[in-house]
């Protein structure tokens, strides 16, 4: 990876941010899901800046990667990706949560704007990507699909059915990644409910386990390439370790954050944080 495309995609990942705290500010008493959607973001810009295959003029493309959001509460990563991939506009980025609008607090399916899938009811992501990715197999279609979840929603045990059918079927255009900020709404995951070795977990089930930080773009994007590339057979899974809220001082690994209100001076200094 050269330094022209992390560089691309770090500054990215900044605007995502910054787009992030003021959709969320401008939530104003609704409130948003902060903690789990800035610790998304550097996944969220590899994965639209420089790994999917995309066409913003036409995001219902048949040869289209697709990307699922099986944790819906990360829409601040989500929506601020597609803006950055030219598929909304930053204008309608400051239609979220109004009333109405196409940019909910969960996401909604809309094709048009790139949104693939209905999520909030946890669990269920992961169920949907295998169809997708098996419907591709059978159509002769060479696209990847991308089923993001937390590792939190990994105690759901749709989970585990929809991943035994993805070894089952052999589904290596399947990736999945694990958003392992190690953080639940209910409180440290391992106390809510011990998954143990999360790796060695995934392995058993058939698939290819690769672990990276999950805010390193040059390691993420590399491990992107890698997992989609080898085609043996075998779905992937991506564990990112990352940081719930990451990036703001006040709101990392502080669980009150993962649905807050973002008040004036709150919004401010955390644009400082961001050298904004």
């Amino acid at each position: 990876m050269n330094e022209q495309m992390i560089d691309k995609i770090a500054s990215m990942a900044k605007r995502m941010r910054k787009n992030a705290l003021t959709m969320a500010f401008s939530a104003g008493n609704n409130g948003a899901h902060l903690g789990p959607g800035l610790s998304i973001i550097e996944i969220m810009a590899v994965l639209y800046g420089g790994i999917m295959k995309l066409d913003p003029e036409n995001p219902e493309w048949a040869d289209r990667d697709r990307f699922i959001l099986s944790k819906g509460h990360g829409t601040l990563g989500y929506y601020t990706a597609l803006a950055e991939a030219g598929i909304i506009t930053s204008d309608e980025l400051g239609t979220f949560e109004e009333n109405g609008g196409f940019l909910p607090g969960q996401p909604i399916m809309n094709m048009k704007k790139g949104i693939e899938f209905s999520s909030g009811s946890l669990g269920l992501g992961l169920s949907l990507g295998v169809g997708v990715a098996l419907s591709g197999r059978k159509q002769n279609k060479d696209y990847n699909v991308y089923v993001l979840m937390g590792d939190g929603e990994c105690n759901e045990g749709s989970v585990w059915e929809a991943a035994m059918a993805a070894s089952h079927f052999k589904l290596d255009n399947l990736i999945v990644i694990i958003d392992y900020n190690k953080m639940q709404s209910d409180g440290p995951s391992h106390t809510v409910l011990d998954m143990g070795d999360i790796e060695a977990k995934w392995s058993s089930f058939g698939f290819k386990t690769f672990t990276v930080d999950g805010h390193n773009i040059n390691e993420t994007y590399s491990t992107f390439k890698i997992a989609t590339n080898d085609k043996a057979g075998k779905p992937a899974v991506i564990i990112a370790n990352t940081i719930k809220g990451k990036g703001i001082s006040f709101m990392e690994n502080n669980n009150e954050w993962h649905h807050n209100r973002l008040v004036q001076s709150q919004y401010e200094a955390a644009l400082a944080e961001l050298g904004e």
